[in-house]
Protein backbone atom coordinates (compact mmCIF):
# COMPACT_ATOMS: atom_id res chain seq x y z
CA UNK A 1 0.00 0.00 0.00
CA UNK A 2 2.88 2.53 0.87
CA UNK A 3 4.73 1.80 -2.74
CA UNK A 4 1.38 2.30 -4.54
CA UNK A 5 0.36 5.68 -2.37
CA UNK A 6 3.96 6.86 -3.25
CA UNK A 7 3.79 5.86 -6.88
CA UNK A 8 0.55 8.28 -6.49
CA UNK A 9 2.81 10.89 -4.95
CA UNK A 10 0.30 10.33 -1.62
CA UNK A 11 1.84 10.46 1.65
CA UNK A 12 1.21 7.90 4.27
CA UNK A 13 -0.17 8.93 7.93
CA UNK A 14 -0.18 6.35 10.86
CA UNK A 15 -2.94 7.50 13.81
CA UNK A 16 -0.16 5.89 16.01
CA UNK A 17 -2.02 6.88 19.50
CA UNK A 18 -1.39 3.85 21.10
CA UNK A 19 1.50 2.56 18.93
CA UNK A 20 3.65 1.38 21.62
CA UNK A 21 1.18 -0.68 23.38
CA UNK A 22 1.04 -2.44 20.01
CA UNK A 23 4.96 -2.83 19.81
CA UNK A 24 4.93 -4.41 23.24
CA UNK A 25 2.42 -6.44 22.32
CA UNK A 26 3.83 -7.89 19.38
CA UNK A 27 7.47 -7.79 20.26
CA UNK A 28 8.99 -5.28 17.65
CA UNK A 29 10.54 -2.02 18.25
CA UNK A 30 7.74 1.11 16.73
CA UNK A 31 10.39 1.67 14.01
CA UNK A 32 9.31 -1.75 12.59
CA UNK A 33 5.91 -0.51 12.52
CA UNK A 34 6.07 2.84 10.98
CA UNK A 35 8.56 2.14 8.40
CA UNK A 36 6.21 2.15 5.53
CA UNK A 37 5.02 5.52 6.92
CA UNK A 38 5.22 9.11 5.83
CA UNK A 39 4.19 10.80 9.35
CA UNK A 40 2.54 9.06 12.75
CA UNK A 41 1.17 11.14 15.41
CA UNK A 42 1.35 9.46 18.79
CA UNK A 43 -0.26 9.93 22.66
CA UNK A 44 1.67 10.28 25.46
CA UNK A 45 -0.81 10.10 28.10
CA UNK A 46 -2.00 6.38 26.74
CA UNK A 47 -0.34 4.02 28.48
CA UNK A 48 2.82 6.32 28.83
CA UNK A 49 1.29 7.94 31.30
CA UNK A 50 2.14 11.48 31.09
CA UNK A 51 -0.55 14.06 32.04
CA UNK A 52 -1.24 15.60 28.59
CA UNK A 53 0.17 15.80 25.07
CA UNK A 54 0.63 14.13 21.55
CA UNK A 55 3.47 14.78 19.13
CA UNK A 56 3.18 14.08 15.60
CA UNK A 57 6.49 13.57 13.54
CA UNK A 58 7.60 13.88 10.16
CA UNK A 59 10.21 15.35 7.84
CA UNK A 60 11.52 19.00 8.95
CA UNK A 61 9.69 20.37 5.52
CA UNK A 62 6.61 18.36 7.01
CA UNK A 63 6.85 19.35 10.43
CA UNK A 64 7.21 23.67 10.04
CA UNK A 65 4.36 22.63 7.31
CA UNK A 66 2.48 21.33 10.04
CA UNK A 67 3.48 24.14 12.81
CA UNK A 68 2.60 26.88 10.03
CA UNK A 69 -0.99 25.29 9.58
CA UNK A 70 -1.40 25.31 13.10
CA UNK A 71 -0.42 28.78 14.09
CA UNK A 72 -2.73 29.86 11.31
CA UNK A 73 -5.95 27.84 13.09
CA UNK A 74 -4.83 28.98 16.82
CA UNK A 75 -3.26 26.01 17.94
CA UNK A 76 -1.12 25.26 20.33
CA UNK A 77 0.36 26.12 23.88
CA UNK A 78 2.31 28.74 25.43
CA UNK A 79 5.38 27.39 27.50
CA UNK A 80 4.59 24.34 27.55
CA UNK A 81 8.14 23.06 28.50
CA UNK A 82 6.85 21.28 32.08
CA UNK A 83 4.26 19.33 29.91
CA UNK A 84 7.24 18.74 27.30
CA UNK A 85 9.47 17.56 30.41
CA UNK A 86 6.71 15.57 31.38
CA UNK A 87 6.36 13.28 27.79
CA UNK A 88 10.38 13.09 27.37
CA UNK A 89 10.07 10.91 31.17
CA UNK A 90 6.89 9.02 29.76
CA UNK A 91 9.17 8.46 26.49
CA UNK A 92 12.13 7.19 28.23
CA UNK A 93 10.40 5.45 31.19
CA UNK A 94 7.11 3.85 30.91
CA UNK A 95 7.35 1.84 27.36
CA UNK A 96 9.22 -0.67 29.02
CA UNK A 97 6.36 -1.15 31.46
CA UNK A 98 3.30 -1.31 29.08
CA UNK A 99 4.08 -5.35 29.14
CA UNK A 100 2.44 -5.37 33.10
CA UNK A 101 -0.48 -3.34 31.71
CA UNK A 102 -0.68 -6.14 29.42
CA UNK A 103 -0.18 -8.87 32.11
CA UNK A 104 -2.03 -7.40 34.14
CA UNK A 105 -5.39 -6.99 31.45
CA UNK A 106 -4.69 -10.70 30.80
CA UNK A 107 -5.44 -11.42 34.42
CA UNK A 108 -8.48 -9.41 34.29
CA UNK A 109 -9.87 -10.86 31.32
CA UNK A 110 -8.80 -14.61 32.63
CA UNK A 111 -11.01 -14.06 35.94
CA UNK A 112 -13.84 -12.00 34.30
CA UNK A 113 -14.42 -14.85 31.98
CA UNK A 114 -14.99 -17.47 35.27
CA UNK A 115 -17.52 -14.59 36.20
CA UNK A 116 -21.31 -16.20 35.76
CA UNK A 117 -23.44 -13.31 33.24
CA UNK A 118 -19.92 -12.49 31.68
CA UNK A 119 -18.95 -13.62 28.30
CA UNK A 120 -15.57 -13.35 26.76
CA UNK A 121 -12.86 -14.63 25.64
CA UNK A 122 -9.65 -13.79 27.19
CA UNK A 123 -7.85 -14.68 24.19
CA UNK A 124 -8.85 -12.08 22.37
CA UNK A 125 -7.00 -9.62 24.73
CA UNK A 126 -4.13 -8.28 23.14
CA UNK A 127 -2.88 -5.33 24.71
CA UNK A 128 -4.41 -3.27 27.96
CA UNK A 129 -7.84 -2.87 26.49
CA UNK A 130 -10.60 -5.63 27.99
CA UNK A 131 -14.14 -5.72 26.22
CA UNK A 132 -16.89 -8.17 27.89
CA UNK A 133 -20.27 -8.49 27.35
CA UNK A 134 -23.03 -9.25 29.56
CA UNK A 135 -25.42 -11.90 29.17
CA UNK A 136 -27.73 -11.93 32.47
CA UNK A 137 -30.39 -9.56 34.00
CA UNK A 138 -27.59 -6.75 34.67
CA UNK A 139 -26.70 -4.34 32.40
CA UNK A 140 -23.82 -2.42 31.96
CA UNK A 141 -25.03 0.55 33.78
CA UNK A 142 -26.28 -1.15 36.56
CA UNK A 143 -22.86 -2.81 37.00
CA UNK A 144 -20.77 0.49 36.17
CA UNK A 145 -22.85 2.12 38.78
CA UNK A 146 -22.70 -1.06 41.42
CA UNK A 147 -18.83 -1.66 40.97
CA UNK A 148 -18.10 2.71 41.46
CA UNK A 149 -19.63 1.93 45.07
CA UNK A 150 -16.47 0.17 45.87
CA UNK A 151 -14.17 2.22 43.71
CA UNK A 152 -13.69 0.07 40.44
CA UNK A 153 -14.18 2.48 37.40
CA UNK A 154 -15.56 0.91 34.26
CA UNK A 155 -16.70 2.11 30.61
CA UNK A 156 -19.84 1.48 29.48
CA UNK A 157 -19.76 0.95 25.79
CA UNK A 158 -23.72 -0.31 24.63
CA UNK A 159 -26.32 -1.53 26.63
CA UNK A 160 -24.53 -4.77 27.64
CA UNK A 161 -21.09 -3.93 26.59
CA UNK A 162 -18.20 -3.12 28.94
CA UNK A 163 -14.51 -1.39 28.24
CA UNK A 164 -12.25 -1.33 31.32
CA UNK A 165 -8.46 -0.42 30.67
CA UNK A 166 -5.35 -1.20 32.82
CA UNK A 167 -2.73 1.38 33.17
CA UNK A 168 0.19 2.70 34.85
CA UNK A 169 -0.95 3.16 38.75
CA UNK A 170 -3.00 -0.07 38.77
CA UNK A 171 -0.81 -2.95 39.81
CA UNK A 172 -1.86 -6.90 40.21
CA UNK A 173 -3.79 -6.68 43.74
CA UNK A 174 -5.88 -3.81 41.99
CA UNK A 175 -6.76 -6.54 39.19
CA UNK A 176 -8.07 -9.12 42.11
CA UNK A 177 -9.86 -6.70 43.80
CA UNK A 178 -11.59 -5.53 40.72
CA UNK A 179 -12.76 -9.26 40.21
CA UNK A 180 -13.66 -9.15 43.57
CA UNK A 181 -15.77 -6.35 43.19
CA UNK A 182 -17.26 -7.09 39.61
CA UNK A 183 -17.91 -10.74 40.90
CA UNK A 184 -19.77 -9.53 44.09
CA UNK A 185 -21.90 -7.48 41.56
CA UNK A 186 -22.94 -9.52 39.25
CA UNK A 187 -24.76 -11.62 42.03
Amino acid sequence: MYDLAHARNIRVHTDGARIFNAAVALGVPVHQLTQSTDTISFCLSKGLSAPVGSLVCGTRDFIAEARRQRKMVGGGMRQAGIIAAAGIVALETMVDRLAEDHANAKRLAEGLADIPGIELDPGCVQTNIVFFDLSNRVTARQLADRVARDGVLIGVNAERRIRVVTHYGIERDDIDTGLRVINRAMK
